[in-house]
């Protein structure tokens, strides 16, 4: 296992909670689960009109370089029940690559770190739970900070119904 990765999960599809353990559940022997987030219930992003999400973020340890890992993940997402849809659109699992060591990948089909993550409360709440000191290397800060630049409004951890 060389590569330290963050991956944020989401859904909001069928039993949500069961989506997300059974995703961590299928990452060995690829990958080594090191550390996970409580799992936060979050509104929809982009795409508004869907039910509400179960969001989460773990670290994991790979062998795998950076683009068999992202063909391994969305295989897995397949696998896991997932559809084709659209960009923000409801889905069963999402599982995206945030950050890959302290790489910066700019090209098709992966873009690392991702691109989108510092604007949005529901990656950077449950990644501060497990790397609040984590440096995002383009930006140059931490996700602490980042994590004050977000809308937090309505991102509770998720009790469970």
């Amino acid at each position: 296992m060389d590569h330290t990765v963050y991956l944020a999960l989401g859904s909001n599809l069928g039993n949500r909670l069961s989506n997300l353990k059974n995703a961590i559940s299928n990452l060995p022997p690829q990958m080594d689960l090191k550390k996970k987030s409580p799992v936060y219930e979050t509104p929809p992003w982009g795409y508004v009109d869907q039910p509400s999400f179960l969001n989460q973020v773990v670290m994991v340890e790979t062998y795998m370089e950076s683009e068999n890992l992202l063909t391994h993940l969305k295989r897995l997402e397949t696998a896991l029940g997932r559809e084709p849809g659209f960009q923000n659109g409801p889905r069963v699992i999402d599982i995206d690559i945030l950050f890959y060591d302290d790489a910066v990948i700019d090209s098709p089909p992966l873009v690392i770190p991702h691109p989108r993550l510092h604007h949005r409360g529901f990656v950077l709440v449950p990644l501060n739970d497990i790397a609040p000191h984590l440096v995002h290397p383009v930006l140059g800060k931490p996700i602490s900070e980042l994590l004050l630049d977000v809308d937090r409004l309505n991102i509770n951890e998720y009790k469970g119904k």
